[in-house]
């Protein structure tokens, strides 16, 4: 499997990915000459283990603060530390344009979700990967740039096979929509009642909570966008033609602050199924209505 956590290597040229490598392979020698572990690296840096590794193994771009903290860490000296920092620049610098390995729909949130122990999402437009239907996920595929009948359906099932994370009982899911999200709809009117069943039942999981904003109450913020956090190692923000992966510690620690206060503002429990079943209601008088 592709891993989630490329940070911003999904989509690269091949240019980026080998920069990548050649940081990664420097870094790997530098701690080998400090007798240090990977995980006694990360301790020693305040990052997590698995960062070290994605960065050794040229899949995850540091940001400069995470850089650093590898380096004081290994007792870098001035000149490699300025070595270190000038190759994570050609990285940065190289082109993510030519050579674009674009990957397949949905695999940036899906398998980001599928890789990580707590997963907190919210939404303001489109349900959660993790909890749409197929029906629903064949309209949010269809309605990618460039989509393709084939690509449609290969996506559509691997998102149904990845939705099988839910269930798992060491992992834990929390999602939050805005009521907007629920009558924002494609389709038929069927298709929204089928989706509000799965909505109910996977509700009930204890490995899930639910939350949804009220159109009663105001927002704390105003939502420009989707985004999914994956345990507290990356945030993959979704906008209108793609999926960006970031590790970047500024970008998680706003988005970590921007889910709680949307967590707080939103109602859980016995108050997200009634409002669930109130609005599912409003949708069985909807009769086979479709959009144009």
């Amino acid at each position: 499997m592709v891993s989630a956590l490329w940070c911003r290597t999904l989509g690269m040229g091949s240019e980026r990915q080998e920069r990548m490598k050649v940081l990664g392979a420097r870094l790997r020698a530098l701690r080998a000459e400090a007798g240090l572990s990977g995980a006694a690296l990360a301790q020693g840096a305040g990052v997590g283990q698995p960062t070290v590794s994605k960065v050794e193994n040229g899949r995850m771009v540091p940001s400069s603060d995470v850089l650093e903290r590898l380096a004081r860490a290994l007792l870098l000296d001035e000149a490699t530390s300025r070595e270190v920092r000038d190759l994570l620049t050609a990285v940065e610098s190289a082109s993510d344009r030519a050579g674009v390995a674009t990957p397949p729909l949905g695999l940036t949130v899906d398998d980001a979700v599928r890789s990580a122990q707590l997963v907190r999402s919210f939404q303001c437009v489109v349900l959660p990967a993790m909890l749409q239907s197929a029906e629903y996920a064949r309209h949010v595929f269809s309605s990618a740039p460039n989509a393709t009948p084939e690509a449609v359906g290969s996506a559509v099932a691997a998102r149904v096979e990845r939705q099988s994370v839910l269930y798992e009982p060491q992992r834990e899911s929390v999602f939050v929509i805005t009521e907007a999200v629920l009558r924002t709809w494609p389709g038929t009117p069927d298709l929204m009642l089928a989706q509000f069943d799965r909505l109910l039942a996977v509700e009930s999981l204890t490995t899930v909570r639910l939350g949804i904003v009220p159109w009663r109450r105001p927002v704390p913020i105003m939502p420009r966008h989707g985004f999914t956090l994956c345990d507290q190692e990356a945030v993959v923000i979704e906008t209108f033609d793609r999926e960006r992966v970031t590790a970047d510690s500024d970008e998680l620690a706003t988005y970590e602050e921007q889910f709680g206060r949307f967590e707080g503002a939103a109602v859980f429990g016995g108050e997200a199924r009634e409002l669930l079943l109130r609005v599912m209601k409003e949708f069985q008088g909807l009769g086979p209505t479709t959009h144009p």
